[in-house]
């Protein structure tokens, strides 16, 4: 037997160990930012300027620190997963979009543009068997049926 004929059947746990890993490392990276307070968003908001966006910093600050947060937390349940990833892939975009508009580069933007291929990928893929949309989208279909 194959070794990856015989690892297909894992499909979904690797889906769970892929969302917990990268659900509790956004969790991490987003704590501090979501309790840095106002002063704290708007220098991550600031980041927008990339977009030609300079008005409401604390908005747009507080909006990346929340789905960095958030979005892991929904990511790591598989809960609202689709919405979830599409925020972390806009707040990786705008990361990416400031970076190299800082002048790093791609070495700079690395980081944020691994982690956006990775959510965009995730809005097709989907959270996988061991998820609450997967256990709650059960439980809807015995309820309408």
């Amino acid at each position: 037997m194959l070794i990856g004929t015989y690892l297909d059947k894992y499909r979904d746990t690797g889906l769970l160990v892929l969302r917990i890993g990268f659900g509790l490392m956004f969790m991490y990276h987003g704590f501090p930012k979501i309790v840095g307070g106002v002063e704290k968003w708007a220098g991550l908001g600031g980041a927008m300027s990339a977009f030609g966006i300079t008005f409401l910093p604390a908005f747009w600050g507080f909006m990346a620190a929340f789905s960095e947060f958030f979005g892991g937390l929904l990511l790591l349940l598989g809960f609202f997963f689709r919405p979830a990833n599409v925020l972390l892939a806009i707040t990786m975009i705008v990361a990416v979009a400031m970076k190299f508009n800082a002048g790093e580069g791609l070495f700079g933007a690395s980081h944020a543009l691994e982690a956006g291929i990775l959510f965009i990928s995730l809005i097709f893929i989907g959270p996988g068997e061991y998820s609450l949309d997967e256990r709650l989208g059960d439980v809807k279909k015995i309820a309408t049926s």
